[in-house]
């Protein structure tokens, strides 16, 4: 019958490592699937305002070399970004208003109190006196 040869050399790993079986090692990956570190360090991310201006201005040129399709892609992109400025000035907004409601409670409770302690005072004066 037929009869297999017998390997003179190891198997063909086509580019696999197959350390682990050797070694009993297993190689880990650190941060593989973590978003902790981006793979492009060397470029800040963009600020929302800068990612509106540059969508902006590339729907503008989509829409000027005759691409609508692309222009409205980029209009949508531009869109998003737009949402975002909002929500953040009407949050930088809210939180103004609060700190000023706050600062004005908080003065006029001084006030009160100081009031309620300049009455004391003087009836304590008006009590001294007689």
């Amino acid at each position: 019958m037929f009869q297999r040869k017998t390997r003179r050399f190891g198997r063909r790993t086509n580019g696999r490592n197959n350390m682990s079986r050797h070694n009993l090692q297993i190689r880990s990956r650190p941060n593989l699937f973590s978003n902790e570190q981006t793979r492009n360090k060397f470029r800040p991310p963009l600020s929302a305002e800068k990612l509106f201006e540059k969508y902006s201005s590339l729907a503008k040129e989509a829409m000027s070399s005759g691409d609508k399709t692309l222009s409205e892609n980029y209009l949508q992109h531009a869109d998003h970004f737009m949402r975002i400025i909002e929500d953040k000035n009407r949050n930088r907004n809210l939180s103004k208003v609060n700190v000023n409601v706050n600062v004005t409670d908080k003065l006029d409770e001084n006030r009160k109190n100081l009031s309620e302690n300049s009455n004391v005072n003087q009836s304590e004066e008006i009590k001294n006196k007689d």
